[in-house]
């Protein structure tokens, strides 16, 4: 089935982790066999190739860089413009994706109705470029306001403004605190330029904040529940009802930490735990009951996104295996034209109705 995954850190994966993307799983893993500088090495499950097996045709692809003011011990850039560059790097990786043919940038409705017949209705699978919505995991590497507008002319449509812990414009996971200084003004640009507001990430007092201030079209890109894994990442039932009431689609996450409760990094075994697509599937219908529909759910998988199959569902070897989730929502009660929405149809539907205006 036609399958839309909302978050996948590619060039992240292309640059940082030195991947290249063009080749199947097994050539990239065995590349890395024998490296140690990144805990998931020879573990990789996302490749071009992978996508294309599993029909996954259209994501939501990041660009991500952090800015650490001194003191702050997460890894990350010292300067906003250092962040910056590092964005224009991974932005230039895309386009050369683009020239190699492999990927197509989708930035308007016209774009996008194009991509989806091309890969509903037109063969061979195998050659069909993978369409990529570009997403800034982040604002931190925004110099100052007035680049978001410099993003959006490079295809930028959607935007988290924060990350892991303090941020410049919002604080993030496992931070505390209110919209930085200019954090308001961004929100109105986002408005402006009809950017996406990507809730995931933002702490409790952001979130809030950010609901009050911005009007335009909010979703969560990979997000789980804080009900059934309680961590300040996930979200609890009073936001899950706040992005419902806002028409979000909630994409569903694959990190195993988000997945189930009582992981510890670094020790813990997916198998050990129990952690596999079932546990997915638990979020998703956590958000259901919440919604009284399944028209607020979705993938937003974020597989390789700093993890591999070491902190992954043990029944997922490779990305392609997003395809095991239609049978399972089947066996849970849920329709085919669920199903559907599911896998493309919610996040379709959303873009559609953001790109209308």
């Amino acid at each position: 089935m036609f399958t839309i995954d909302a978050h996948l850190d590619l060039s992240m994966n292309a640059l940082e982790w030195n991947r290249d993307l063009k080749k199947p799983v097994s050539e990239i893993n065995a590349r890395e066999k024998g490296l140690t500088d990144k805990p998931d090495r020879g573990r990789a499950v996302v490749s071009l190739p992978e996508l294309r097996k599993g029909n996954i045709g259209l994501v939501v692809a990041t660009q991500i860089a952090r800015y650490v003011a001194e003191g702050n011990p997460l890894p990350g850039w010292h300067s906003p413009e250092q962040a910056w560059a590092q964005t224009q790097g991974q932005l230039a990786w895309y386009k050369a994706m683009e020239d190699a043919g492999e990927m197509v940038q989708i930035r308007n409705l016209e774009d996008l109705e194009k991509h989806v017949q091309l890969w509903l209705h037109e063969l061979p699978w195998s050659t069909k470029p993978i369409g990529y919505i570009l997403s800034l995991e982040g604002a931190d590497s925004l110099v100052n306001v007035g680049y978001l507008e410099k993003a959006y002319e490079s295809g930028l449509r959607a935007l988290g403004l924060s990350h892991y812990g303090p941020g410049r414009y919002a604080n993030g996971t496992d931070a505390t605190g209110e919209l930085g200084p200019d954090g308001p003004e961004l929100l109105k640009e986002m408005e402006r330029l009809n950017i996406i507001l990507d809730a995931t990430h933002l702490c409790d007092d952001s979130f809030w904040e950010a609901m009050d201030i911005f009007n335009g079209h909010v979703w969560a890109s990979h997000n789980n529940c804080r009900t059934l894994v309680d961590h300040n990442r996930q979200f609890s039932d009073e936001q899950l009802k706040v992005l419902i009431e806002r028409g979000a689609v909630i994409g569903g996450a694959m990190d195993a930490w988000m997945m189930v409760p009582g992981w510890e990094r670094g020790v813990s075994d997916p198998k050990g735990m129990e952690c596999n697509l079932e546990k997915l599937i638990d979020h998703m219908d956590h958000i259901c009951q919440l919604a009284g529909n399944a028209n607020h759910i979705g993938i937003g998988s974020d597989l390789d996104g700093g993890f591999g199959r070491e902190q992954c569902p043990y029944d997922v070897e490779t990305i392609a295996d997003l395809q095991k989730i239609p049978a399972m929502l089947s066996l849970r009660g849920y329709t085919q034209k669920d199903i559907e929405n599911v896998m493309f149809g919610n996040w379709l539907r959303f873009l559609k109705s953001a790109w209308r205006e």
